[in-house]
Protein backbone atom coordinates (compact mmCIF):
# COMPACT_ATOMS: atom_id res chain seq x y z
CA UNK A 1 0.00 0.00 0.00
CA UNK A 2 1.55 3.27 -1.14
CA UNK A 3 1.97 5.70 1.80
CA UNK A 4 0.14 8.67 2.39
CA UNK A 5 2.10 11.93 1.42
CA UNK A 6 3.40 13.90 3.97
CA UNK A 7 1.34 17.01 3.65
CA UNK A 8 -2.55 16.66 2.62
CA UNK A 9 -4.89 19.39 1.15
CA UNK A 10 -7.70 19.80 3.01
CA UNK A 11 -11.10 22.18 4.01
CA UNK A 12 -8.50 23.74 6.53
CA UNK A 13 -5.51 23.91 5.29
CA UNK A 14 -2.50 22.27 4.82
CA UNK A 15 -2.35 19.38 7.33
CA UNK A 16 0.56 17.26 7.76
CA UNK A 17 -1.10 14.19 9.67
CA UNK A 18 2.30 12.36 11.39
CA UNK A 19 2.95 16.15 12.90
CA UNK A 20 -0.25 17.22 13.48
CA UNK A 21 -0.10 20.72 12.45
CA UNK A 22 -1.49 22.84 9.61
CA UNK A 23 0.23 25.37 7.73
CA UNK A 24 -1.14 28.53 7.04
CA UNK A 25 -4.97 27.33 7.97
CA UNK A 26 -7.98 29.32 7.52
CA UNK A 27 -9.51 27.86 9.92
CA UNK A 28 -9.37 27.64 13.65
CA UNK A 29 -6.87 24.52 14.39
CA UNK A 30 -5.09 23.38 17.24
CA UNK A 31 -1.71 23.82 15.81
CA UNK A 32 -0.59 26.58 12.65
CA UNK A 33 2.79 27.32 11.32
CA UNK A 34 2.63 30.59 9.56
CA UNK A 35 4.84 31.45 6.55
CA UNK A 36 4.28 34.94 7.12
CA UNK A 37 1.89 37.71 8.87
CA UNK A 38 -0.57 38.60 5.52
CA UNK A 39 -4.25 37.98 7.09
CA UNK A 40 -5.03 35.67 4.36
CA UNK A 41 -2.22 33.52 5.56
CA UNK A 42 -2.27 34.28 9.42
CA UNK A 43 -5.66 33.67 10.81
CA UNK A 44 -7.24 34.81 14.22
CA UNK A 45 -8.34 31.65 16.13
CA UNK A 46 -5.94 28.56 16.69
CA UNK A 47 -4.84 27.52 19.89
CA UNK A 48 -0.86 27.64 18.75
CA UNK A 49 0.83 29.32 16.62
CA UNK A 50 4.84 28.91 15.19
CA UNK A 51 6.05 31.67 13.04
CA UNK A 52 9.93 33.56 12.39
CA UNK A 53 11.05 35.65 15.31
CA UNK A 54 10.63 38.58 12.63
CA UNK A 55 6.57 38.49 12.82
CA UNK A 56 6.21 38.45 16.27
CA UNK A 57 5.22 42.17 16.75
CA UNK A 58 3.36 42.42 13.72
CA UNK A 59 1.30 39.21 14.54
CA UNK A 60 0.62 40.09 18.35
CA UNK A 61 -0.93 43.81 17.06
CA UNK A 62 -3.07 42.19 14.45
CA UNK A 63 -4.02 39.39 16.19
CA UNK A 64 -3.53 40.16 19.96
CA UNK A 65 -2.90 37.90 22.74
CA UNK A 66 -2.26 34.58 20.97
CA UNK A 67 0.18 31.37 21.79
CA UNK A 68 3.15 32.39 19.68
CA UNK A 69 6.19 30.32 19.53
CA UNK A 70 8.82 31.90 17.19
CA UNK A 71 11.98 30.57 15.70
CA UNK A 72 15.17 31.91 13.54
CA UNK A 73 15.76 31.01 10.08
CA UNK A 74 17.39 27.47 9.92
CA UNK A 75 16.01 27.24 13.39
CA UNK A 76 14.57 23.18 13.08
CA UNK A 77 11.78 21.93 15.59
CA UNK A 78 10.40 18.54 15.88
CA UNK A 79 6.74 18.24 16.32
CA UNK A 80 5.74 14.12 16.79
CA UNK A 81 8.72 12.76 14.32
CA UNK A 82 8.15 15.45 12.18
CA UNK A 83 11.21 18.30 11.35
CA UNK A 84 10.06 21.46 10.71
CA UNK A 85 12.61 24.18 9.66
CA UNK A 86 11.93 27.82 8.24
CA UNK A 87 14.03 29.37 5.36
CA UNK A 88 13.86 32.72 3.97
CA UNK A 89 10.90 33.71 1.41
CA UNK A 90 11.93 37.29 0.98
CA UNK A 91 7.82 38.27 0.16
CA UNK A 92 7.81 40.75 3.43
CA UNK A 93 10.14 41.13 6.94
CA UNK A 94 9.72 37.84 8.85
CA UNK A 95 8.44 35.94 5.85
CA UNK A 96 9.16 32.18 5.58
CA UNK A 97 8.99 28.88 3.32
CA UNK A 98 8.10 26.16 5.21
CA UNK A 99 10.42 22.54 5.52
CA UNK A 100 8.82 19.88 6.48
CA UNK A 101 10.68 16.57 6.68
CA UNK A 102 10.31 12.79 7.86
CA UNK A 103 11.74 9.84 6.82
CA UNK A 104 13.80 11.05 3.98
CA UNK A 105 10.32 12.91 2.52
CA UNK A 106 10.52 16.58 2.43
CA UNK A 107 8.35 19.13 1.42
CA UNK A 108 8.38 23.15 0.93
CA UNK A 109 5.82 25.35 1.23
CA UNK A 110 6.58 28.53 -0.22
CA UNK A 111 3.96 31.06 1.41
CA UNK A 112 4.55 33.80 -0.92
CA UNK A 113 7.69 34.84 -2.10
CA UNK A 114 9.69 37.01 -4.71
CA UNK A 115 13.11 35.86 -5.50
CA UNK A 116 14.42 39.82 -6.13
CA UNK A 117 16.83 41.37 -2.87
CA UNK A 118 15.40 44.15 -1.96
CA UNK A 119 17.43 45.40 0.84
CA UNK A 120 14.66 45.22 3.50
CA UNK A 121 13.87 41.47 4.21
CA UNK A 122 16.21 38.30 3.86
CA UNK A 123 16.15 37.23 0.44
CA UNK A 124 14.91 34.18 -0.40
CA UNK A 125 16.65 30.57 -0.94
CA UNK A 126 16.02 28.09 -2.72
CA UNK A 127 15.51 24.68 -0.91
CA UNK A 128 15.83 21.54 -2.57
CA UNK A 129 12.62 19.10 -1.79
CA UNK A 130 10.42 16.26 -3.45
CA UNK A 131 7.11 18.36 -3.33
CA UNK A 132 6.73 21.83 -3.65
CA UNK A 133 3.87 24.12 -2.73
CA UNK A 134 3.98 27.14 -4.49
CA UNK A 135 2.01 30.45 -5.11
CA UNK A 136 2.02 31.69 -8.68
CA UNK A 137 -0.17 35.20 -8.22
CA UNK A 138 1.85 36.73 -11.05
CA UNK A 139 2.10 33.55 -13.53
CA UNK A 140 2.18 34.91 -16.74
CA UNK A 141 5.00 36.46 -18.94
CA UNK A 142 3.43 39.57 -18.92
CA UNK A 143 4.68 40.09 -15.30
CA UNK A 144 7.94 40.56 -15.75
CA UNK A 145 9.14 43.19 -13.20
CA UNK A 146 11.98 46.15 -13.57
CA UNK A 147 15.00 46.35 -11.15
CA UNK A 148 13.96 47.52 -8.44
CA UNK A 149 16.88 50.78 -8.16
CA UNK A 150 15.28 51.96 -11.56
CA UNK A 151 11.74 52.04 -10.10
CA UNK A 152 12.30 53.98 -7.34
CA UNK A 153 14.97 56.51 -9.03
CA UNK A 154 11.74 56.64 -10.79
CA UNK A 155 9.55 57.49 -7.66
CA UNK A 156 12.04 59.68 -6.35
CA UNK A 157 12.17 61.63 -9.70
CA UNK A 158 8.50 62.00 -9.51
CA UNK A 159 8.26 63.52 -6.06
CA UNK A 160 10.93 65.81 -6.49
CA UNK A 161 8.78 67.39 -9.52
CA UNK A 162 5.59 67.23 -7.65
CA UNK A 163 7.58 69.69 -5.21
CA UNK A 164 8.46 72.18 -7.68
CA UNK A 165 5.04 72.01 -9.58
CA UNK A 166 3.57 72.60 -5.81
CA UNK A 167 1.98 69.42 -5.47
CA UNK A 168 2.07 66.69 -2.77
CA UNK A 169 3.02 63.31 -3.14
CA UNK A 170 0.83 60.09 -2.10
CA UNK A 171 2.16 57.14 -2.18
CA UNK A 172 -0.32 53.77 -2.29
CA UNK A 173 1.11 50.22 -1.10
CA UNK A 174 -0.02 47.83 1.14
CA UNK A 175 0.87 48.57 4.92
CA UNK A 176 2.87 45.06 5.80
CA UNK A 177 5.80 45.09 2.95
CA UNK A 178 5.29 47.54 0.60
CA UNK A 179 5.05 50.21 2.37
CA UNK A 180 8.21 49.24 4.01
CA UNK A 181 10.13 48.71 0.82
CA UNK A 182 9.06 52.23 -0.12
CA UNK A 183 10.20 54.10 2.92
CA UNK A 184 13.62 52.33 2.78
CA UNK A 185 14.10 53.52 -0.37
CA UNK A 186 13.17 57.05 -0.53
CA UNK A 187 15.26 59.92 -1.23
CA UNK A 188 14.99 62.02 2.57
CA UNK A 189 17.01 64.61 1.15
CA UNK A 190 13.56 65.89 -0.36
CA UNK A 191 11.44 66.03 2.77
CA UNK A 192 9.86 63.63 5.70
CA UNK A 193 8.11 60.68 5.49
CA UNK A 194 4.50 61.27 6.82
CA UNK A 195 2.70 58.34 7.10
CA UNK A 196 -1.00 57.05 7.48
CA UNK A 197 -2.22 55.25 11.11
CA UNK A 198 -2.71 51.97 9.75
CA UNK A 199 1.14 51.63 8.23
CA UNK A 200 2.48 53.77 11.19
CA UNK A 201 1.49 50.66 13.21
CA UNK A 202 2.93 48.30 11.56
CA UNK A 203 6.11 50.85 11.71
CA UNK A 204 5.97 50.89 15.26
CA UNK A 205 5.41 46.82 15.30
CA UNK A 206 8.39 46.34 13.03
CA UNK A 207 10.56 48.58 15.20
CA UNK A 208 9.62 46.84 18.53
CA UNK A 209 10.97 43.91 16.55
CA UNK A 210 14.02 45.44 16.39
CA UNK A 211 13.84 46.11 12.56
CA UNK A 212 15.73 49.44 11.64
CA UNK A 213 13.69 51.66 9.43
CA UNK A 214 14.08 55.49 7.98
CA UNK A 215 12.57 58.03 10.18
CA UNK A 216 8.32 58.81 9.92
CA UNK A 217 5.78 61.20 11.32
CA UNK A 218 2.41 60.07 12.06
CA UNK A 219 -0.36 61.77 10.37
CA UNK A 220 -2.91 62.53 13.10
CA UNK A 221 -5.78 65.62 13.38
CA UNK A 222 -3.16 67.98 14.67
CA UNK A 223 -0.48 67.62 12.02
CA UNK A 224 -0.43 70.84 9.86
CA UNK A 225 -1.83 70.37 6.57
CA UNK A 226 1.08 72.58 4.52
CA UNK A 227 3.74 70.48 6.58
CA UNK A 228 2.47 67.25 5.18
CA UNK A 229 2.75 68.63 1.42
CA UNK A 230 6.46 69.23 1.69
CA UNK A 231 6.94 66.07 2.24
CA UNK A 232 5.41 62.82 0.54
CA UNK A 233 2.86 60.41 2.56
CA UNK A 234 2.52 56.67 2.47
CA UNK A 235 -1.19 55.43 2.47
CA UNK A 236 -3.07 52.04 2.58
CA UNK A 237 -5.25 51.29 -0.33
CA UNK A 238 -8.11 51.71 2.01
CA UNK A 239 -7.30 55.49 1.93
CA UNK A 240 -7.29 55.92 -2.11
CA UNK A 241 -10.65 58.36 -2.58
CA UNK A 242 -11.37 59.03 0.99
CA UNK A 243 -11.89 62.16 2.98
CA UNK A 244 -8.65 61.45 4.80
CA UNK A 245 -6.62 61.69 1.27
CA UNK A 246 -8.60 64.33 -0.35
CA UNK A 247 -7.55 66.76 2.59
CA UNK A 248 -4.33 66.78 1.35
CA UNK A 249 -4.71 68.13 -2.02
CA UNK A 250 -3.90 69.59 -4.65
CA UNK A 251 -1.46 66.25 -4.79
CA UNK A 252 -0.28 63.77 -7.24
CA UNK A 253 -1.09 60.27 -6.40
CA UNK A 254 1.16 57.09 -7.02
CA UNK A 255 0.17 53.53 -6.63
CA UNK A 256 2.46 50.52 -6.13
CA UNK A 257 1.47 46.97 -7.49
CA UNK A 258 2.05 44.16 -9.62
CA UNK A 259 -1.18 44.45 -11.57
CA UNK A 260 -0.13 48.23 -12.89
CA UNK A 261 1.67 46.10 -15.19
CA UNK A 262 -1.71 45.35 -17.00
CA UNK A 263 -3.47 48.14 -18.98
CA UNK A 264 -6.05 50.19 -17.65
CA UNK A 265 -5.18 49.62 -14.39
CA UNK A 266 -3.96 52.72 -13.02
CA UNK A 267 -7.25 54.72 -14.72
CA UNK A 268 -9.27 51.96 -12.59
CA UNK A 269 -7.46 53.37 -9.87
CA UNK A 270 -7.86 57.13 -10.93
CA UNK A 271 -4.19 57.21 -9.94
CA UNK A 272 -1.67 59.44 -11.64
CA UNK A 273 1.11 57.46 -11.59
CA UNK A 274 1.37 53.89 -11.93
CA UNK A 275 4.43 52.14 -9.86
CA UNK A 276 5.14 48.05 -11.18
CA UNK A 277 6.06 47.10 -7.53
CA UNK A 278 5.03 43.68 -6.24
CA UNK A 279 6.71 41.75 -3.34
CA UNK A 280 5.77 38.58 -5.15
CA UNK A 281 7.82 36.21 -7.86
CA UNK A 282 7.49 37.19 -10.92
CA UNK A 283 7.27 35.40 -14.16
CA UNK A 284 10.76 34.23 -14.41
CA UNK A 285 10.95 34.50 -10.64
CA UNK A 286 8.39 31.74 -10.25
CA UNK A 287 10.12 29.26 -12.86
CA UNK A 288 13.23 30.33 -12.02
CA UNK A 289 12.49 29.10 -7.98
CA UNK A 290 10.81 26.21 -9.00
CA UNK A 291 13.49 25.31 -11.15
CA UNK A 292 16.01 25.53 -8.14
CA UNK A 293 14.23 23.04 -5.99
CA UNK A 294 14.71 19.90 -8.07
CA UNK A 295 11.20 19.05 -7.06
CA UNK A 296 9.21 16.02 -8.56
CA UNK A 297 6.02 18.02 -7.65
CA UNK A 298 5.34 21.27 -7.46
CA UNK A 299 1.46 22.21 -6.91
CA UNK A 300 0.48 25.58 -7.61
CA UNK A 301 -1.94 27.28 -4.68
CA UNK A 302 -3.05 30.72 -5.47
CA UNK A 303 -2.79 32.86 -8.68
CA UNK A 304 -2.88 32.26 -12.40
CA UNK A 305 -2.67 28.49 -11.37
CA UNK A 306 -4.63 27.20 -14.26
CA UNK A 307 -2.80 28.16 -17.13
CA UNK A 308 0.86 28.09 -14.99
CA UNK A 309 -0.07 24.39 -14.34
CA UNK A 310 -0.53 23.81 -18.05
CA UNK A 311 2.16 25.75 -19.01
CA UNK A 312 5.16 24.20 -16.30
CA UNK A 313 3.91 20.73 -17.61
CA UNK A 314 4.56 21.57 -21.03
CA UNK A 315 8.24 22.49 -20.66
CA UNK A 316 8.45 19.01 -17.91
CA UNK A 317 7.42 19.88 -14.92
CA UNK A 318 4.98 17.57 -12.58
CA UNK A 319 2.83 20.59 -11.87
CA UNK A 320 -0.57 19.97 -10.05
CA UNK A 321 -3.19 22.54 -9.42
CA UNK A 322 -4.95 23.12 -5.97
CA UNK A 323 -7.65 25.61 -4.89
CA UNK A 324 -6.66 27.69 -1.24
CA UNK A 325 -7.96 30.68 0.06
CA UNK A 326 -4.96 32.67 -0.58
CA UNK A 327 -4.30 35.42 -2.37
CA UNK A 328 -6.64 38.13 -0.74
CA UNK A 329 -4.89 39.60 1.55
CA UNK A 330 -2.14 42.15 -0.20
CA UNK A 331 -3.77 43.26 -3.60
CA UNK A 332 -7.35 43.36 -1.54
CA UNK A 333 -7.94 47.14 -2.89
CA UNK A 334 -7.93 45.51 -6.49
CA UNK A 335 -10.99 45.63 -8.21
CA UNK A 336 -12.44 42.60 -10.30
CA UNK A 337 -11.40 43.41 -13.35
CA UNK A 338 -7.37 43.29 -12.11
CA UNK A 339 -7.09 40.38 -9.81
CA UNK A 340 -7.30 36.58 -9.91
CA UNK A 341 -8.72 36.46 -6.54
CA UNK A 342 -11.79 34.49 -5.98
CA UNK A 343 -12.20 33.30 -9.98
CA UNK A 344 -12.67 29.52 -10.63
CA UNK A 345 -9.71 27.47 -11.20
CA UNK A 346 -7.36 30.31 -10.34
CA UNK A 347 -7.77 32.32 -13.66
CA UNK A 348 -7.32 35.98 -13.63
CA UNK A 349 -10.27 37.73 -14.89
CA UNK A 350 -7.34 40.05 -16.96
CA UNK A 351 -7.10 36.40 -19.40
CA UNK A 352 -8.15 38.49 -21.79
CA UNK A 353 -5.70 41.19 -21.48
CA UNK A 354 -2.82 38.72 -20.95
CA UNK A 355 -4.13 36.98 -24.74
CA UNK A 356 -3.39 39.57 -25.92
CA UNK A 357 -0.22 40.00 -25.13
CA UNK A 358 0.78 36.85 -25.88
CA UNK A 359 -1.01 36.76 -29.20
CA UNK A 360 1.37 39.52 -30.21
CA UNK A 361 3.56 36.05 -31.39
CA UNK A 362 5.31 35.56 -27.84
CA UNK A 363 5.96 32.26 -27.89
CA UNK A 364 6.16 30.44 -24.02
CA UNK A 365 8.81 28.09 -24.86
CA UNK A 366 11.34 30.83 -26.15
CA UNK A 367 10.87 32.69 -22.80
CA UNK A 368 14.16 31.43 -22.45
CA UNK A 369 13.66 31.06 -18.40
CA UNK A 370 15.25 27.76 -17.58
CA UNK A 371 18.64 28.22 -19.36
CA UNK A 372 18.70 24.64 -20.42
CA UNK A 373 19.37 21.90 -18.16
CA UNK A 374 18.32 22.55 -14.55
CA UNK A 375 21.67 23.09 -12.72
CA UNK A 376 20.20 22.54 -8.76
CA UNK A 377 23.63 22.46 -7.42
CA UNK A 378 23.35 26.16 -6.09
CA UNK A 379 19.91 25.21 -3.96
CA UNK A 380 20.39 25.55 -0.31
CA UNK A 381 18.85 23.61 2.61
CA UNK A 382 20.70 20.44 2.47
CA UNK A 383 21.03 17.18 0.05
CA UNK A 384 17.34 15.53 -0.14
Amino acid sequence: MPRKPLLEFTDRGIYCPQGKFYIDPWKPVDDAVITHAHSDHAYLGHKHYLAHHLSREVLKYRLGDIQLQTIAYGETINKNGVEITLFPAGHVIGSAQVRVVYQGEVWVVSGDYKTEADGVCEPFEPVKCHHFISECTFGMPVYQWKPQQQLFDEMNNWWRQNLENNLATVVVGYSLGKAQRILQNLDLFNGKVYTHGVIENTNEALRRNGIELQPTTRITPDTPKEEVRKGIILAPPSAVGSAWMRKFGPYSFGYCSGWMALRGAKRRRAADRGFVLSDHADWNGLISAIDATGCECVYLTHGYTASFTRYLNEIGFNAREVHTLYGTEEEEAASPQDSPTNLPKGEASNEGEVNKVLSAGEDLGEVGILGGAKDLGEAKGGAI
